[in-house]
């Protein structure tokens, strides 16, 4: 199996995931020239942009590991352009989670990181 259908696969797992434990999801996959989200979704009255990692074992480090400062600064600017593109205001209460999932066994790490702004 391919690394890309086993990341589907599991992005297909995490979103089952996630919906059982409340989180309405509103995309999967959303690209733009700045790059992809996994998931977004609603959660307890937030706007959540969900980074999906996963690992096989923890031989090759941690699925949060993998999602360093550059990725997290990714991930900002593409949330910045889907609420733009979706006309939400400033004021929409954002946030950032990590679905880490290791051996099959998922840790949802919800407001992972802060917001990065462009000029960080």
């Amino acid at each position: 199996m391919n690394k890309r259908k086993t990341g589907s696969d599991w992005e297909l797992n995490a979103a089952a995931y996630l919906t059982g434990q409340g989180m309405e999801i509103m995309e999967r996959n959303f690209r733009c020239r700045q790059g992809e989200i996994d998931l977004i979704g609603y959660h307890n009255g937030y706007l959540v942009f969900v980074e999906v990692k996963y690992r096989k074992s923890s031989q090759k480090g941690t699925p949060e590991a993998a999602v360093g400062y550059i990725k997290q600064k990714k991930i900002c600017r593409v949330a910045d352009y889907y609420r733009y593109r979706h006309r939400m205001n400033a004021f929409t209460a954002v946030r950032y989670d990590v679905l880490a999932i290791r051996d099959g066994e998922f840790t949802w790490h919800q407001n992972a990181f802060s917001h990065i702004y462009a000029n960080q």
